[in-house]
């Protein structure tokens, strides 16, 4: 496909994007990691500003972007929303048009309360020139599922079909957790014939009308979601294991009740036992940080069928490939 097609385009859900413009920017990132991996320089966006606004933590998130704007030849510019005038209640209205201004891309994270981070990003995008990405949502980390997409094809090829992949809930007592990352799986993976199946314990379900769409899209490309209240069941016979923790849709106003709720499944951990329901050389993937010790052992995220790592580092070439595609002036 041409690329300039992309030039402008807004990236908050993969939904929003066809298998094509996906398999696309997962090209693109593979041309960027070998270029990086080679030390060759790769200018795409010289003299270019990307704005990141942050209403949450981040770790992989903002240094791949920071680091990969860097390289790319532009500068990404820090925001916590905290020190902003949308704390203060400035309308994405008025912060698009100004930014859109200022520089030539958008990039927000706004994931911790359910039913706004999406719908406040695509108020901004209503009024923003620019291009704007998606950090994390309620809804959608499509920045991190294009990660995982990729890691999956450099480790089990370009065709998918076939390949079971169990999205597991886990117990973390760290925070309650946002549901986009299980919830951006099952949206992207089965668009490629994957087949995923989703497990948590009882009222851990996700977004309804998420899972709507993804069922639609599943259907459309070939692969399916299958959901079980049986973690064993969802490693049984695995090529992939996704296991990560997210908190209860219904409790996320009170995190106290939701932590205590999330106690009562502790043994819903990744660990040697469980890993030796899936596949010999199952991949364990986890989006990061993993609540060592809950969500996972030493031993499982240490060991020799964990990708974790690439996953992390593929967050920089991917995240390059996105603002190269959509910010790109020819």
């Amino acid at each position: 496909m041409d690329r300039k097609t992309l030039r402008g385009r807004d990236y908050i859900e993969t939904l929003d994007w066809t298998t094509e413009e996906i398999d696309e920017s997962i090209g693109l990132a593979g041309e960027l990691k070998e270029r990086f991996t080679r030390g060759d320089p790769h200018r795409l966006l010289p003299d270019k500003t990307l704005f990141m606004l942050f209403f949450d933590k981040s770790t992989r998130t903002r240094n791949a972007f920071e680091a990969g704007m860097t390289q790319l030849g532009g500068h990404a510019h820090f925001l916590d929303a905290d020190k902003t005038q949308v704390a203060h209640g400035e309308s994405p209205k008025d912060m698009g048009i100004i930014l859109s201004r200022y520089g030539h891309g958008l990039a927000i994270r706004h994931d911790l309360i359910p039913y706004e981070g999406n719908a406040f990003m695509r108020e901004v995008a209503r009024w923003a020139e620019v291009p704007v990405i998606n950090l994390q949502c309620d809804v959608d980390h499509p920045t991190q599922t294009l990660a995982d997409l990729m890691t999956i094809r450099e480790k089990r090829g370009e065709e998918l079909r076939g390949l079971r992949v169990a999205v597991s809930w886990a117990y973390a007592p760290s925070y309650a957790k946002p549901l986009s990352v299980p919830q951006g799986l099952i949206s992207l993976l089965p668009r490629f014939g994957v087949d995923v199946v989703l497990a948590h314990p009882p009222g851990f379900d996700l977004m309804p009308e998420v899972r709507a769409r993804a069922e639609e899209a599943a259907a459309a490309g070939g692969g399916s979601i299958r959901e079980t209240n049986d973690m064993d069941a969802a490693f049984d016979g695995a090529d992939v294991v996704y296991p990560k923790s997210w908190g209860r849709l219904d409790l996320f106003t009170d995190e106290v009740a939701a932590l205590a709720d999330a106690k009562r499944y502790t043994d819903w951990i990744c660990d040697s036992r469980r890993m030796s329901l899936a596949n010999d050389d199952a991949l364990y993937m986890h989006c990061l940080p993993a609540d060592r010790g809950f969500e996972v052992t030493d031993e499982v995220i240490d060991g020799p069928n964990s990708v974790v790592y690439d996953e992390a580092e593929n967050r920089m070439h991917t995240g390059k490939a996105l603002m190269a595609l959509t910010m790109a002036s020819n």
